[in-house]
């Protein structure tokens, strides 16, 4: 058996996978989310410990956990945890949506103009640099302890193990990470203040990174089981899916909306907010396009018109066509990919007197499709390939959804219903993984096979002509209103 462990924001979950790859149980603890100042968004790290370990405690009333081989790690990415010289916590940890440091992000680009061709991505607020740097600036005597910087899931490896170590995917995210190299940058990490002896050692997610602690072994009834690196969370659950040969890719339709696409090379696209980051195999990459608002559109417009709830809302939009010139830019959150602004606003356009709920409706799924065609265009200009996308996340349920997206980005729609796994099993693979003798084709084939598909949505030419049409004046409505936000 396998322990897959998946420190997300809303809570920490764990999963125990068997031999065969067949998920035995699952077991979930809850964390909350410190927001002291406006953009702050804060967790203590001690929380995350105490949640892994009641997840732990949960499978061992079910399991006798003596038949774990190894375990695997996944989470949010990030995120900054500060150490000092006794690795006691210095502050608490600034989180991947924490917004404090857009000023840090203009001073790291102007004090190092070759950044964004190191680290493959353009310095935002949620990458971890910039924290450090606002840390630097703003609170002087803490910064002066730091001797250990870690990322959310290495810290809990750290309560694991007592290593200090990453990976290669969840290092990308720091902008101290030279991705191409899949080494750490000195001078990035220079560039604020640091120096490279706080950073972690780094593996790929598929070698071991240290071994369970004796006295964490007696208590759980384990072995000193070996922990993989594992993965940064999105890369983790990718590898839940069998995204891991070049050209496959994944939409994941959340409360943001994430196209992810595997390769075999490096590229990079940062000055359209594409991420360029390691996958969490050996010799492979992945680029992602992030949108902030997608499902999120819908929970929002079935608050502001009141209906039941989301499914309900689609169900509506099933009976009536769309309004030809209603359309809707879902920005309600800003924009990252391509467009970069944190300003850009949520807009209808094109209401008329006979403009009903439904038609609003579809304009929103209409306008996220739009949305994730922008962030699809900026992974494909960078040379990349794709013939089709899985489908994953709550919006993927949906028949409407799914032929709509499939006509907007005029590619083939794989839909698993045991797809929505999350990184855990991803986390659990890895620790599968860390074990073979050799990484071969038939070894990552065998342990990470893709779900079983329950259906293939194919773009429809005449919808997808017309879907065309609809997305250039889509643009031009952005472009027109972008000085207006």
């Amino acid at each position: 058996m396998y322990l897959g462990i998946d420190l997300g924001t809303s809570g920490v979950k764990t999963i125990l996978l068997s031999e065969q790859g067949d998920i035995l149980a699952k077991a979930h603890s809850a964390l909350t989310v410190s927001r002291p100042e406006p953009l702050w968004s804060e967790q203590n790290p001690e929380s995350w410990w105490q949640a892994a370990c009641d997840t732990i405690e949960q499978l061992k009333k079910q399991y006798d956990l003596n038949g774990v081989k190894a375990i695997g790690l996944s989470g949010q990415m990030h995120g900054a945890v500060l150490l000092d010289e006794q690795t006691n916590i210095l502050r608490p940890a600034i989180l991947w949506n924490d917004g404090r440091s857009f000023a840090e992000c203009d001073e790291l680009e102007r004090a190092q103009p070759e950044l964004r061709q190191i680290t493959g991505n353009i310095a935002m607020p949620g990458f971890t640099a910039p924290k450090l740097l606002w840390v630097y600036k703003h609170e002087p005597e803490i910064f002066k302890k730091v001797r250990h910087v870690l990322l959310p899931k290495d810290y809990l490896r750290f309560k694991l193990t007592g290593t200090f170590c990453s990976d290669c995917s969840d290092s990308s995210g720091t902008l101290w990470f030279d991705v191409k190299k899949r080494s750490w940058s000195n001078t990035a990490i220079n560039n604020c203040n640091l120096q490279p002896s706080a950073m972690p050692d780094v593996y790929e997610g598929t070698q071991v990174a240290g071994r369970l602690l004796p006295e964490h072994a007696q208590h759980w009834g384990m072995s000193e089981v070996p922990v993989a690196a594992g993965a940064g969370d999105n890369a983790a659950g990718a590898i839940g899916v069998g995204a891991i040969n070049a050209g496959d890719g994944i939409l994941s339709l959340g409360t943001s909306g994430v196209i992810f696409i595997v390769d075999n090379e490096y590229r990079s696209n940062p000055e359209q907010g594409v991420h360029s980051f390691c996958h969490a195999l050996p010799d492979k990459w992945h680029l992602m396009s992030v949108m902030l608002s997608a499902a999120s559109c819908l929970d929002w417009l079935c608050h502001l018109t009141g209906a039941k709830d989301v499914a309900s809302l689609i169900s509506e939009a099933e009976t009536i066509e769309s309004q030809s010139n209603l359309y809707f830019l879902p920005y309600l959150s800003g924009e990252r990919t391509p467009h970069n602004n944190p300003k850009a606003s949520g807009v209808f356009f094109g209401m008329n007197a006979n403009t009903q709920r439904p038609h609003l409706t579809r304009a929103v799924l209409e306008g996220i499709g739009y949305g994730m065609k922008d962030g699809l265009n900026a992974l494909l200009q960078t040379g990349i390939q794709t013939q089709h996308l899985t489908l994953i996340g709550g919006g993927a349920r949906s028949n409407l959804w799914r032929q709509l997206l499939a006509n907007i980005l005029g590619l083939p729609l794989k839909y698993s219903e045991s797809s929505d796994v999350g990184p855990a099993l991803g986390a659990a693979r890895l620790a599968m993984l860390s074990l073979e003798p050799e990484l071969s084709d038939e070894a990552l084939q065998r342990i990470c096979p893709p779900p079983e598909i329950n259906a293939i949505t194919t773009p429809e030419p005449d919808q997808m002509a017309a879907h065309a049409d609809r997305y250039t004046k889509f643009k031009r409505l952005y472009d027109a209103l972008k000085n207006e936000f």
